[in-house]
C-alpha cells in the first residue's frame, strides 16, 4: 500500500481471514448446537444460548492474558503464530460432531484468541514511528480488513452447511486460520521490525501481582458461586450455576479496576474514573449486539418471513417443519405424505442424524409404505442421489454405539421430556440411509417429526400443499447477520464525513456525546425490534425481515459511535503506566457484557417478544441516561486529558 509499510497489507488479509472464520461460528454456533433437523447437536435453545455467551465471554477476556505473555515472553509474532494454530486446531475440533468435542474446540479457540487478537493489533502499531500521522489511517485499513471478513463470513457459512454439512462449515473457517497462519508466515521478515513488545516498566503491575490480585481471587469466587449455584438453585431456573460463577468471579477484577481508579494519584484519578462509565457503556452495548449470533438469529430463524425472492438462491435453505407452525396461511405446507409422525426420542435422533440400527428397525415397523434405502457404507462409498435424498438421510449406528440419556423437567402439565443423543467416543457409522416412500409412481424421501410438530404445520395452513419431494426456499437464518458489518463498511465514511462537517462548522461533538448517541441508538434499535415482536402476535406469526435488518441499520450506526470512540479514551484516561491494564478493563467489560448476552438468549423464550424487547431497549436507555447525567463532568475529564 503506497506511503504505508510494507508489513501492513500481511496483517490486513491475516485479520481478514481470522476475522471470517470468528464470525462463521458466532454466525452458526447456537444454530448449530440446538438444531435437531438439520444433523446439529440438538440442545435446547437457552443452553446452546448460554453456551455461546460462555465462550464470547472468555474470547474477550484472554486477550488481557495474552498480551501480557507476549510483551513479557513469546514476543508479537510467535504468539500471533501460536494463536492461529490453537484456533485452526479448535475449527477442526468443532467439526467432529459431539459435546465433548464443542467443549474442546471452544477452549481452543479461546486460548488462541487470547494470543492471536491483542498481538496482531499490537503490531499494526509497532509498523509506525510514534506520531505518524499515517498511524490512524493504517488502522482505518487495518480494521477494514475485519469488516470484510466479518461480512463475507454468514454468506460463506450458509451454503457450505446447507448444501454439505456443518462439519464443513468448521472446517471452513479452520483452513482460514491455517491461510492466515502461511501469510504471517511467508511475511515474518516483513513484520521483524513490528516484533518489539513493551519493555515492562518499573511502576507496570506484574504477572505475579495480576494472577494473586485478580485472577486467584475471581477463581476463587467463581468456584463459589458454581458450588453455591448448584446447591441452592432450582433445576429449570434461568440463572444457572455457570452464570453464577461468572458473576462472582467478575467481582474480584471488577473491584480491583474501580478502587485502582478511587486510589489513583490526584492527576491520574479524574481520567480513570471517566473510564468506568465507558466501561458500563461498553458492556451494555456489546451485550446488546451480541444477540446477533443469539436472540436476533433465533428470531431470524423462528420469527422472520424469510421467503425474500431477490435473495440469491446459494443463500437459502430448504424450509423444513418448523419453519411452518407460525408461518402465514398462505404459504404453502409440505404434503402430509412427506412427513411421518413419531415419538419425541425417535424425531430426536432422526433430526440429528445419529440413529441406531434398532431405531430405524422401529420406524419401518409403524408401516405406511415406508423403506430404508442405504445411499453410503464403508465399503461401497455413496450412492449418486438426489440431493434432496442425502440432505433428509440419517447416519446409523451399531445399537451398543448410541447413547440416548432422557431428561424430565417439572411436574404434572409442566412436566417435559427431552433427550440427548450421543455416539460413544471413537465410533463410526455403519450406514447412511434415507426414508423412502412411494407417493404418485416415485421414490420421495419423508421426514420424521413429533405430532406436535406435525400438528402445528398445518394449524392454519390453507388447501395448497408442495409437490411431494419439493421444498419451500427460504433465507438461512444466518446471512442477517451480515447486515451488520456490511452497514459498518457503507455507513462508516458517512458517519465520519458528519462528525468532520460539525467541527468544520465549529460545532464538534464530543466523546463523551458520541458514546451516549451510541447507547441511545441502540435503544432505538432494540425499541423497532419491540415493535417487530409486536406484531408478531406473541409469536404466533412471523414479520419481514426488513424489521431485523433496520434494526441492525440503526445500531451499527449506535456502533460507530460509541466502540472507537471508548478504545481511544482508554489510551487517552489512563496514565502511560496502567495502559495495558485498563485496555484489559475494557475486554473484561465487554467479556462481562457477552456473557449476559448467553443469558439474554436462554431467557429470550420465556417471555412474549415486545417484552423481551422492550426489556434491552429499557436496558440500553438507562445506561444512555446514566451517561447523559455525568456529560459535563465526562467532557471536562477529556479535554483535561486531550490537551
Amino acid at each position: 500500500m503506497p506511503g504505508h509499510p510494507k508489513g501492513l497489507l500481511p496483517l490486513f488479509f491475516t485479520e481478514m481471514w481470522e476475522r471470517l472464520g470468528f464470525y462463521m461460528l458466532v454466525g452458526i454456533l447456537v444454530l448449530y448446537a440446538s438444531d435437531v433437523e438439520r444433523g446439529g447437536l440438538g440442545m435446547t435453545v437457552p443452553e446452546a444460548s448460554g453456551i455461546y455467551g460462555t465462550y464470547l465471554a472468555f474470547v474477550y477476556f484472554t486477550p488481557f492474558l495474552g498480551g501480557m505473555l507476549a510483551d513479557r515472553l513469546l514476543g508479537y509474532r510467535k504468539a500471533v503464530l501460536i494463536g492461529g494454530l490453537f484456533m485452526a486446531a479448535g475449527f477442526f475440533t468443532l467439526g467432529t460432531p459431539g459435546l465433548p468435542y464443542l467443549y474442546l474446540g471452544l477452549t481452543l479457540l479461546c486460548i488462541g484468541n487470547g494470543l492471536f487478537k491483542p498481538n496482531i493489533s499490537a503490531m499494526v502499531g509497532k509498523l509506525y514511528a510514534p506520531g505518524d500521522p499515517k498511524r490512524d489511517v493504517g488502522f482505518n485499513i487495518f480494521y477494514m480488513g475485519i469488516n470484510i471478513g466479518a461480512a463475507v463470513a454468514n454468506l460463506a457459512a450458509a451454503p457450505i452447511r446447507n448444501q454439505i454439512s456443518w462439519k464443513w462449515a468448521f472446517y471452513a473457517a479452520g483452513i482460514g486460520l491455517l491461510i492466515a497462519v502461511v501469510i504471517l508466515l511467508i511475511s515474518w521478515g516483513t513484520l521483524a521490525r513490528a516484533d518489539q513488545p513493551n519493555k515492562p516498566g518499573p511502576d507496570d503491575i506484574t504477572p505475579g501481582r495480576v494472577f494473586g490480585v485478580i485472577l486467584l481471587p475471581a477463581a476463587v469466587a467463581g468456584a463459589a458461586g458454581y458450588f453455591l449455584g448448584k446447591a441452592f438453585l432450582p433445576e429449570g431456573f434461568p440463572v444457572t450455576p455457570t452464570l453464577c460463577a461468572f458473576l462472582l468471579g467478575m467481582v474480584p477484577i471488577l473491584a480491583f479496576l474501580f478502587n485502582l481508579a478511587r486510589t489513583a494519584p490526584p492527576e491520574e484519578k479524574p481520567g480513570m474514573m471517566a473510564l468506568m462509565p465507558v466501561f458500563v457503556a461498553g458492556g451494555t452495548f456489546f451485550m446488546i449486539l451480541h444477540l446477533n449470533g443469539s436472540a436476533l438469529t433465533v428470531w431470524a430463524k423462528e420469527s422472520t418471513d424469510r421467503q425474500v425472492a431477490w435473495t440469491p438462491e446459494i443463500w437459502k435453505q430448504d424450509a423444513l417443519a418448523s419453519y411452518f407452525g407460525n408461518a402465514d396461511a398462505a404459504v404453502p405446507r409440505p404434503d402430509a405424505r412427506t412427513l411421518m409422525v413419531v415419538d419425541e426420542k425417535l424425531a430426536k435422533m432422526f433430526g440429528t442424524k445419529k440413529m441406531h440400527v434398532a431405531s430405524v428397525a422401529g420406524v419401518i415397523a409403524k408401516g405406511g409404505g415406508l423403506r430404508a434405502e442405504t445411499i453410503w457404507d464403508p465399503v461401497a462409498g455413496a450412492k449418486t442421489v438426489a440431493p434432496s435424498w442425502d440432505k433428509l438421510a440419517t447416519f446409523v449406528f451399531q445399537n451398543a454405539d448410541i447413547e440416548v440419556k432422557e431428561k424430565v423437567q417439572g411436574e404434572g402439565e409442566k412436566r417435559k421430556v427431552s433427550y440427548t443423543v450421543e455416539p460413544k467416543s471413537g465410533v463410526k457409522p455403519t450406514s447412511k440411509v434415507v426414508f423412502l416412500r412411494q407417493i404418485g409412481g416415485k421414490d420421495v424421501p419423508v421426514y420424521l417429526v413429533t405430532k406436535s410438530v406435525f400438528d402445528k404445520v398445518y394449524a392454519k395452513a390453507s388447501a395448497e400443499r408442495l409437490p411431494p419431494g419439493e421444498f419451500l426456499r427460504v433465507v438461512s437464518p444466518e446471512v442477517y447477520q451480515s447486515w451488520n458489518p456490511i452497514f459498518v463498511v457503507l455507513l462508516t465514511p458517512l458517519v465520519v464525513m458528519f462528525f468532520a462537517a460539525r467541527v468544520r462548522r465549529g460545532a464538534p461533538i464530543s466523546t463523551a456525546r458520541k458514546i451516549f448517541y451510541g447507547m441511545l441508538l441502540t435503544s432505538t434499535a432494540m425499541a423497532v425490534m419491540a415493535v417487530a415482536g409486536g406484531l408478531t402476535e406473541g409469536g404466533a406469526t412471523k414479520v419481514s425481515g426488513m424489521w431485523l435488518v433496520g434494526a441492525y441499520a440503526v445500531i451499527t450506526i449506535g456502533e460507530l459511535c460509541l466502540s472507537p470512540m471508548s478504545l481511544s479514551l482508554v489510551t487517552k484516561l489512563a496514565p502511560a503506566r496502567l495502559v495495558g491494564l485498563m485496555m484489559g478493563g475494557w475486554f473484561v467489560a465487554t467479556a462481562f457484557g457477552n456473557k449476559l448476552s448467553g443469558f439474554l438468549g436462554q431467557i429470550q423464550g420465556k417471555m412474549a417478544p415486545s417484552n423481551f424487547f422492550l426489556l434491552l431497549t429499557g436496558c440500553a436507555m438507562a445506561v444512555a441516561l446514566f451517561i447523559f447525567a455525568l456529560l459535563g463532568r465526562l467532557e471536562k475529564a477529556i479535554e483535561r486529558y486531550e490537551k
